[in-house]
């Protein structure tokens, strides 16, 4: 059945969320949250409206935009297509956002259109979605092409294959119970720096970066996109400098969040070659989120994963008393990194998967 009285328009940015134009940006906030918990029970894994605005206010990294869908005056699901801005850059990323109350009705073919359009006009050839999954067993479970991990179908996967998409790739979301006796990490911790040895040495900030770091930073940052598993999604390479990344500290810290960073320096080259995030909104209660953790190809098997995971851990547990839990995601392919989590306390919570379509 078909949502006769269907509209779709452009989903405004405001200055402020105190503007007279912010409430269909307010509600994109709660929509998001509302998705996430209909679908995993996880309200917290998506940021509210506070944290996303400053990302859609600049798009000198990234462009955002949004579509609206309405029956007559209510909302009833939402798009959002980002466009990276590397010259060659053939993607672009959407989310769907529609409630379990609209599920099913065309909203999502309604909205996936309007998206694959813009896209289209925009001269992109690739459409990429994630998809949320509970961590159980159903009739019909999912493999993507990498051939790791596993997801069961639901019914916005079945839209979205409908639609052309093919499963990629499979993440785990896991967690982290800050609450738990932190002596396993300190002991992974002491192993880890052991192992590495004094040609590496921890390095240690909150956002923004100090000067002297950023140029660094963002030779570290760069390889995120190239070097972490992707199966045959199509991430172009970023290109980082250290005004993208005054850039990027601005739009993390706009909304009052705290990032802290732990990374690792190679010391007979002076180049940063590791390096773990984690983030938290301005209330710096409840989820933790690990934005970005990365080991440079040329020099895994040191154990420097170990070490920037496990010292920023203990970092925030001092930095940040009030969070409860940390979530991060990983591909399922990467086992040195999954290995990491479940080695430190880290349990499988959600899974997401990633698809692709090429138009």
């Amino acid at each position: 059945m078909t949502t006769a009285a269907l509209t779709i328009t452009p989903l405004i940015v405001p200055a402020t969320l105190d503007d007279a134009n912010a409430a269909d940006f307010r509600a994109y906030g709660t929509l998001n949250r509302q998705i996430c918990d209909e679908q995993v029970g996880l309200p917290e894994l998506a940021p509210d409206a506070a944290q996303m605005l400053p990302n859609w206010q600049d798009d000198s990294d990234a462009l955002d935009l949004g579509f609206v869908a309405r029956e007559g005056d209510e909302i009833i699901g939402m798009v959002t297509v980002s466009f990276p801005q590397e010259e060659d850059a053939r993607a672009a990323e959407l989310d769907l956002l529609v409630p379990a109350a609209h599920a099913g009705r065309g909203v999502e073919d309604a909205l996936l259109d309007r998206a694959e359009a813009e896209a289209r006009e925009r001269g992109r050839s690739v459409l990429q979605i994630w998809t949320l999954h509970r961590p159980e067993e159903a009739d019909r479970m999912l493999q993507p092409r990498t051939g790791w991990g596993r997801i069961p179908a639901t019914p916005l996967s079945d839209v979205v294959e409908a639609h052309g998409f093919t499963l990629e790739q499979v993440e785990r979301n896991s967690e982290l119970d800050l609450r738990a006796d932190p002596e396993p990490l300190r002991r992974a911790l002491d192993a880890a720096l052991a192992a590495a040895g004094p040609d590496y040495r921890v390095v240690e900030w909150e956002l923004p970066t100090p000067p002297e770091l950023r140029d660094g930073y963002a030779a570290v940052l760069a390889r995120l996109s190239t070097d972490a598993p992707s199966g045959d999604m199509d991430f172009v390479a970023e290109v980082y400098d250290a005004e993208r990344v005054i850039r990027r500290d601005a739009r993390l810290t706009g909304a009052g969040q705290t990032v802290s960073v732990v990374a690792v320096e190679h010391v007979p080259s002076g180049t940063l070659v590791a390096y773990n995030e984690l983030l938290i909104g301005a209330e710096k209660t409840g989820t933790t989120h690990q934005f970005g953790t990365l080991v440079a190809k040329d020099h895994r098997g040191h154990r420097l994963g170990t070490i920037v995971k496990c010292a920023n851990l203990l970092r925030w547990r001092e930095l940040v008393p009030g969070s409860t839990v940390v979530s991060t995601f990983n591909a399922e392919e990467n086992r040195p990194m999954l290995d990491i989590n479940e080695a430190i306390g880290f349990v499988p919570v959600s899974y997401a998967g990633a698809w692709q379509k090429k138009i």
